[in-house]
């Protein structure tokens, strides 16, 4: 059976995970979180007090560095292990989420994380989200979509995942948060966030996550179609 590259870019706090978890595990595909990965990094570049703005210290950091994914049956998804340890509850702290766009902005860094995310994806049957992974890591996917929602309700998702964890945070607080991962994935030099030329755009602002499932299941199959009639 024919298996696709399937990349999901979009905004902070659209979604993007939960339609890739949902996608592979529909299709019987691999997940794999590139987000997670630069949080995996910045969680690291943090614990060790790696200054990023020293080039040499990020290539010394870089090679003390081993990421892979894990699937736990408990949780039925991947989760990333940094140099062994299972730090996928730790990478969501709103800490790594005000310094990860910045550190995602290095050239060393989208390097190394790149290279391990081609890698991982060589056999197909795979869904990956991020920022630049259509129009970067996997330019010729054979599916791309990219997600946005209303600013609003994309701010009023992330408080209330953060606020299980943190109920002292602030609406203000993820607002300022967002708006500032939003400038900085927009802008960066390296590898910028943008929609690539021949992705399809979803927009849930309004729709349920089942809705969302079934629109991209559907440009699946038109997808598999075009490539077998190729």
């Amino acid at each position: 059976m024919q298996k696709l590259t399937i990349t999901i870019d979009g905004w902070s706090s659209c979604g993007k995970s939960t339609l890739a978890k949902q996608l592979a595990k529909k299709l019987g595909y691999v997940y794999i979180d590139s987000g997670a990965m630069y949080r995996a990094i910045t969680l690291y570049f943090l614990r060790n007090h790696v200054d990023w703005t020293d080039i040499n210290e990020v290539k010394e950091a870089l090679q003390q560095i081993e990421l892979e994914f894990l699937f736990n049956p408990k949780s039925d998804q991947s989760e990333i292990l940094l140099n062994g340890e299972n730090v996928e509850f730790v990478i969501r702290d709103l800490v790594v989420a005000e310094k990860v766009s910045e550190i995602a902005t290095i050239r060393e860094v989208r390097d190394f994380a790149v290279a391990q995310q081609r890698k991982m994806g060589r056999k197909k049957g795979i869904v990956m989200d991020g920022r630049d992974i259509g129009t970067v890591v996997f330019p010729d996917a054979e599916l791309k979509i990219f997600m946005t929602a209303d600013n609003a309700i994309r701010v009023q998702r992330r408080y209330n995942e953060l606020y299980e964890k943190n109920p002292n945070i602030t609406l203000e607080e993820v607002k300022t948060n967002l708006e500032l991962r939003d400038f900085i994935d927009s802008n960066r030099e390296i590898s910028p966030l943008r929609q690539a030329d021949d992705a399809r755009l979803l927009d849930n602002s309004n729709i349920s996550e089942a809705e969302q499932l079934k629109i991209a299941l559907n440009w699946v199959d038109e997808t598999l179609h075009v490539k077998r009639k190729t």
